[in-house]
């Protein structure tokens, strides 16, 4: 299980620091993002995914969650009241359930990856400010471990939250 760490940087040079400091305490580069303002990152500095940025993660199991139970209702309503000349089974039930999370998974996907990840909302005032986002993932026995590193050798960097679950995929 990881844990994913936020800290708000006062500017571009404190994320460089921070880089070195989280890669010397061997955190992978893949576990390690950073937001800020458009274009003002260096390209040695690895910036948040598109995934991170935006809900799609959540809008999709949302949607999933949403048609499948749309599709469920459908298909059993089409059980229940079976049209004239067809024969429905439950394989109509089955069929539409998982045509209907598809749909949903697909529209709401769609709808999500135009919209801000909502975990990133309270940080964008001081993102616009000029301020940089570091974003952290760790394993959970190693949370104090780098907190008390970063606090240590870094006071001007504040601790801005943690989320206790983080997505596999992205």
């Amino acid at each position: 299980m990881k844990r994913r760490l936020y800290y708000m940087l006062p500017d571009v040079p404190s994320a460089s620091a921070m880089l070195d400091e989280l890669l010397l305490a061997r955190i992978e580069e893949r576990h390690i993002h950073f937001c800020a303002n458009e274009g003002t990152l260096p390209a040695n500095i690895p910036e948040v995914t598109f995934f991170q940025k935006t809900d799609l993660i959540h809008g999709v199991e949302l949607g999933m969650l949403i048609g499948g139970m749309s599709g469920l209702i459908a298909g059993a309503l089409f059980l229940f009241f079976p049209a004239e000349d067809l024969q429905l089974n439950v394989i109509i039930l089955l069929l539409a359930t998982v045509g209907g999370a598809l749909f949903g998974s697909w529209m709401s996907g769609l709808a999500a990856a135009t919209v801000p990840n909502s975990s990133m909302t309270p940080f964008l005032a001081a993102i616009r400010q000029g301020q940089v986002l570091l974003i952290v993932d760790v394993p959970f026995y190693r949370v104090s471990e780098i907190e008390n590193l970063i606090a240590k050798r870094h006071p001007e960097i504040r601790f801005a939250g943690m989320e206790l679950h983080v997505p596999i995929f992205p």
